[in-house]
């Protein structure tokens, strides 16, 4: 029996899992890793801590399962950006999280440059992505110096983790990765020399894009053990899509995760950007190139972390549907999850959270389930937009689902109800984790493709059902929520 280990590093921890050719997890390990918000809307992350903690959940994956892995899949958190010694290794600063807003000033300023930036990268102009936190640091202390000597290099965790686990043989990404950081041409497949110099970055600071299903070297003995090729680099949400069986035109998953993020297939059409979507790059089922829409909703099972971590309602995430279900309605309660600004349809980035319709009989219980349905109202209005602009291939017959918070059967249940459509969950929910290992393992020749993969996988099957008309009920309160949160950060 031949296995993949599978790295996965997000925004809250590192998993990684050890998966034989069968499909099956035969072992896991997680580190968790630190947040840092030094300033209102700052996000940073200690990319040292996450390099350790990475190596120790791979070691304690590959010691449980007693074998050594055929190859290594790394999928991660797409948009958080870093820049590293050449030389040493050494971070020259902590790494800007996907979530950070601080740049929110500088894309208003870029704001001419907005038809631009859509029709070279698929994006919109919004801190959220790579640029402008590069940008940003290469304005600190003598960074921009060092840049220029060529002493520094530049990445996502993708391209931090490969580096250092080669011992600095290989510095690369994916496009899935590359096409995050609002440098990246999508049409051509290279990086755009145009956007480097409006951002100001040097392109020798980048690394070089191979194919998300290819070669990326060979680790050294040490972190690891033993030398293992890694043959597979997708960023998070793209690994999802191809670990839930998402190959064909029409096709989509959204992942529950930090955030919530809505992917739909369309195969080798590219889309226009518009109407508040994003255009990205996708794997077809040999890990070659596609394309995908988009829809990024920032805070999802962070606001359940948050009511958890910062407020106290409860004491562990998992406790949240029991709250919920412990109520017959939301008595006009909504959650606008705002908490780094909002994503998909609105992208508007000085949004703040907002919590609404509150009473003297309002309880914790209230609150969380606020926190859920705000997840699912979400998608409801990406999926709105995305079937708008998806016309004959986008008819949404059924969403797969992953992430965190898809364990939630209430939650899920409410999402069928919300869409009208059935939500199916497969039965291993680390959708992100497989996608990177069957990327990785179709390069290594463990599978012919992304089909034979997944063909032991089973789906939990979650009809709309009695509570549809009340969920349906519920939209116009959630909109009404959102307004105002809009209003407030527009008029303030």
């Amino acid at each position: 029996m031949r296995h993949i280990l599978a790295i996965d590093q997000g925004t809250t921890g590192s998993t990684c899992l050890m998966i034989s050719d069968d499909g099956r997890v035969i072992s896991r390990g997680y580190r968790e890793i630190t947040q840092y918000f030094p300033r209102p809307g700052w996000v940073e992350h200690d990319p040292e801590e996450i390099l350790q903690h990475t190596i120790l959940a791979a070691r304690e994956a590959i010691s449980a399962a007693g074998v050594t892995p055929e190859a290594i899949g790394i999928t991660n958190q797409r948009e958080t950006v870093m820049l590293w010694d050449r030389e040493s290794g050494a971070p020259a600063a902590r790494a800007i999280v996907w979530q950070d807003r601080r740049t929110a000033e500088r894309c208003r300023e870029l704001s001419p440059h907005r038809g631009r930036i859509a029709a070279l990268t698929g994006l919109v102009l919004d801190p959220y992505f790579s640029a402008t936190k590069l940008e940003w640091l290469l304005q600190q202390g003598d960074l921009r110096e060092r840049a220029e000597r060529g002493q520094l290099l530049a990445g996502t965790m993708d391209s931090w983790l490969v580096w250092h686990l080669t011992g600095g043989a290989v510095h690369a990404t994916d496009p899935t990765n590359a096409s995050r950081t609002m440098l990246y041409d999508l049409e051509r497949g290279e990086w755009s020399e145009e956007l480097c110099n409006l951002f100001g970055v040097p392109m020798g600071l980048l690394p070089e894009v191979r194919p998300s299903s290819g070669s990326f070297g060979v680790t050294t003995a040490e972190p690891l053990g033993s030398l293992i090729p890694i043959g597979g680099v997708a960023g998070d949400q793209q690994a999802a899509l191809f670990g839930q069986g998402c190959f064909n035109e029409g096709e989509a998953k959204q992942t529950y995760g930090t955030g919530a993020f809505l992917l739909m297939n369309t195969g080798k059409r590219r889309p226009p950007a518009e109407a508040g979507l994003l255009v990205t790059a996708a794997c077809d089922r040999m890990g070659g190139h596609a394309y995908a829409m988009e829809a990024s909703i920032f805070i999802a099972g962070a606001a359940i972390q948050w009511l958890r971590d910062e407020l106290g309602l409860l004491e562990k995430a998992s406790d949240s549907e029991q709250l919920a279900r412990d109520l017959e309605s939301n008595d006009g309660v909504y959650f606008v999850p705002a908490l780094a600004g909002l994503g998909a349809p609105y992208w508007e980035p000085n949004a703040r959270g907002m919590i609404v319709g509150l009473t003297r009989g309002t309880g914790r219980a209230h609150l969380v389930r606020a926190a859920l349905e705000a997840m699912a109202y979400g998608t409801h209005d990406v999926v709105r937009v995305m079937r708008e602009r998806a016309g004959t291939s986008g008819s949404f017959d059924f969403l797969r689902v992953d992430g965190g918070a898809s364990s939630n059967d209430w939650l899920m249940q409410f999402q069928a109800d919300v869409l009208g459509v059935p939500v199916e969950r497969p039965e291993c929910v680390d959708t992100t984790a497989l996608g990177a290992a069957g990327l990785a393992g179709v390069h290594a020749g463990v599978w012919t493709d992304g089909e034979e993969f997944l063909e032991n996988c089973r789906f939990q099957r979650f009809e709309p059902g009695a509570g549809r008309e009340a969920a349906s009920e519920g939209l116009g309160g959630w909109q009404r929520a959102v307004n105002a949160a809009l209003h407030w950060a527009r008029e303030g």
